[in-house]
C-alpha cells in the first residue's frame, strides 16, 4: 500500500526566483497580502543599506502594505556571505512561522536559494591570523600571483576559479591553510537544508528574454530619475575597496565613473543597461541548470485573478 505524502502546512515557505526585472517582487508582495505572509529577501545586493534605488529595494509603501525582512540591513563596507544569508534567512523563516506568517522568499541570487534548499557545506572557520595573512598578500602581490600559488598547492580548486578573482582565490588559500584540506573537499560535503523541498512551493518566474530587457531598461531609466546618480555618488564618497561586493552592484561602476568625470553620463547609462542584460543572461543560464524541478510561472499566470493564482500555488505542493 502506498504511503500518502505528508500534508503541507499552510505556513510552508514559498520560494520565488527570477531574473532581474521579472516581476518576482510584485508577485511576492501580492501573495504576501493574500496569504498573510512576510516577504524575505534573497537578493545579494538588496541587503545593502546604502543601495536603495539602484537595487530596486522595496519602498516604504511596499513595507507598509506587507512585512519585509532582510532588506537594507547590511552596511556597505561589510562582505555579506551566503553562509550569513542562510543563517539569517533561517531565523527569519522561523520567526515568521512562529507569528503565524507565511514565509515568501524572493530574489535573483541562485546561490541563496541553493543554500536554503540544500544546506551549506560544513566549511570550518578560518583562523584570524590566516585570514589576515592572505588578505595582506592579496593587496601586496595581486590576484595573478596568488592564483599561481593556489595552482601549485591546490590545482583542482584553482581550475574552478577565475584567475582574476582575488576574493575567491584568497578564500581557497585561507581554507586550505586553516583546515589542511582543499576548499573543494569541504564543498563536496553535504549540508543540512533550511527549507525542506517536500514542504515548500518553488516558483521560477518565466518571462521572455526580450521582454526582460525592455523592462530592465525602463526600470533603469526610472532609477536615474529617482536619484540613482546621487546614491552612487554617496557610495563613492565612502572610499570603499573597488573589490567590495557592494561595488559590484549593477550600474555602480559606470555611474561612479560618470560622477568622477571619467565617462559621459549617457555612455555610463548605456553601459549599465548592457551589464544588466548580460546579468539577466547569466541568471537565466544558472536557473535552467540548477532549478530543473521548480515550477515555472509565466506572465499570464502572474496576472491572473487571485482565485486562479492561489489555485496555481496550491497545485505546486
Amino acid at each position: 500500500m502506498s504511503v500518502p505524502p505528508p500534508a503541507v502546512s499552510r505556513l510552508a515557505p514559498i520560494l520565488i526566483a527570477g531574473a532581474t526585472a521579472s516581476g518576482k517582487s510584485a508577485l511576492a508582495m501580492r501573495l504576501g497580502r493574500e496569504l498573510g505572509g512576510i516577504v524575505i529577501n534573497a537578493d545579494s545586493m538588496q541587503v545593502y543599506r546604502e543601495l536603495n534605488i539602484l537595487t530596486a529595494r522595496p519602498s516604504a509603501t511596499d513595507e507598509m502594505a506587507c512585512p519585509h525582512a532582510l532588506y537594507g540591513h547590511v552596511r556597505a563596507h561589510e562582505a555579506y556571505s551566503v553562509g550569513r544569508y542562510v543563517t539569517e534567512a533561517a531565523k527569519a523563516i522561523e520567526s515568521a512561522q512562529a507569528q503565524g506568517l507565511r514565509p515568501i522568499i524572493t530574489g535573483g541570487t541562485g546561490l541563496y536559494f541553493k543554500g536554503l534548499t540544500e544546506g551549506l557545506s560544513p566549511i570550518p572557520d578560518v583562523a584570524g591570523d590566516v585570514r589576515a595573512y592572505w588578505r595582506k598578500q592579496a593587496e601586496a602581490v595581486g590576484a595573478q600571483k596568488l592564483y599561481g600559488i593556489l595552482l601549485l598547492r591546490d590545482p583542482a580548486m584553482a581550475e574552478k576559479l577565475n584567475p582574476a578573482d582575488p576574493q575567491r582565490i584568497v578564500r581557497a588559500l585561507e581554507v586550505l591553510d586553516s583546515s589542511g584540506k582543499s576548499l573543494s573537499y569541504w564543498q563536496a560535503q553535504p549540508g543540512t537544508p533550511v527549507v525542506a523541498e517536500a514542504n515548500a512551493v518553488k516558483l521560477l518566474v518565466s518571462r521572455d528574454r526580450e521582454d526582460l530587457h525592455l523592462r530592465a531598461g525602463r526600470r533603469f531609466d526610472e532609477m536615474m530619475t529617482g536619484g540613482a546618480l546621487d546614491e552612487v555618488s554617496a557610495l563613492g564618497a565612502l572610499q570603499l575597496d573597488p573589490a567590495s561586493p557592494v561595488m559590484r552592484a549593477l550600474g555602480v561602476a559606470p555611474l561612479l565613473a560618470a560622477v568622477r568625470g571619467q565617462m559621459q553620463l549617457a555612455e555610463a547609462i548605456t553601459q549599465a543597461k548592457a551589464e544588466t542584460r548580460q546579468y539577466i543572461k547569466r541568471q537565466d543560464t544558472w536557473f535552467r541548470k540548477n532549478m530543473i524541478s521548480w515550477a515555472h510561472i509565466n506572465t499570464q499566470q502572474m496576472e491572473s485573478n487571485n482565485a486562479e493564482l492561489l489555485a496555481f500555488i496550491d497545485r505546486q505542493h
